[in-house]
């Protein structure tokens, strides 16, 4: 049995992060151009499968080491949310395969854009906990993520509105509602992940 396995820690979380990201850009692309949807979603699909088993390393490690670089409720916490962060984007992008949509709008296209952005800063926020020189600006990016998520609650509220108004078509409604839901609990779990890191932040810095 292991007494430290850190570097296995530190490169998973900064994996997951960043096929989180990656899986959330080839969503904003699936929305820019839905003629390619089948084979972006299926590349989401491989990001998704691929952080599951990142995720089942780190338990199987944390189980097997001694010594962790941070507590372990924080590091499980930490990795099951990342995790979570992808399963949203993956539950997205299949839905829209699922429902065979093929017309794009500009509000999912909004809230793919702040999908974006969110992961991304988490991305950025992942790769300062290996060292915590600057406590105040990972404190920063962790607000910038929960501001992201209300970002995308607005978008949210106003697409809802705009689906009922507009849509004469009980379906289609159904569908999108069920889209829109998946993009904005993505932002809600990145917002997860921030919490995770800001309080990790305030222990350890």
């Amino acid at each position: 049995m292991a007494l430290t396995r850190d570097a296995v820690f530190w490169q998973s979380f900064t994996q997951l992060a960043t096929k989180a990201q990656d899986a959330a850009k080839l969503v904003a692309q699936m929305f820019d151009d839905l003629s390619k949807a089948h084979e972006l979603a299926e590349q989401v699909k491989k990001l998704e499968t691929e952080g599951d088993t990142i995720t089942h390393e780190v338990v199987k490690t944390l189980h097997q080491t001694w010594i962790t670089p941070l507590d372990r409720e924080e590091i499980h916490g930490l990795v099951s949310s990342l995790d979570d962060v992808l399963d949203s984007i993956d539950g997205a992008a299949a839905r829209v395969m699922l429902y065979e949509i093929t017309q794009t709008n500009d509000d999912a296209k909004a809230l793919a854009k702040v999908l974006v952005e969110s992961t991304t800063d988490l991305v950025k926020v992942v790769e300062g906990l290996q060292n915590i020189k600057d406590a105040e600006g990972m404190l920063a990016l962790c607000r910038a993520i929960g501001k992201h998520e209300d970002a995308a609650d607005a978008v949210f509220r106003r697409a809802i509105a705009r689906l009922f108004k507009e849509e004469p078509n009980a379906i289609e409604v159904m569908k999108w509602r069920d889209v829109y839901e998946r993009l904005e609990t993505a932002t809600d779990r990145a917002e997860d992940a921030a919490n995770v890191i800001e309080g990790i932040v305030l222990e350890h810095a």
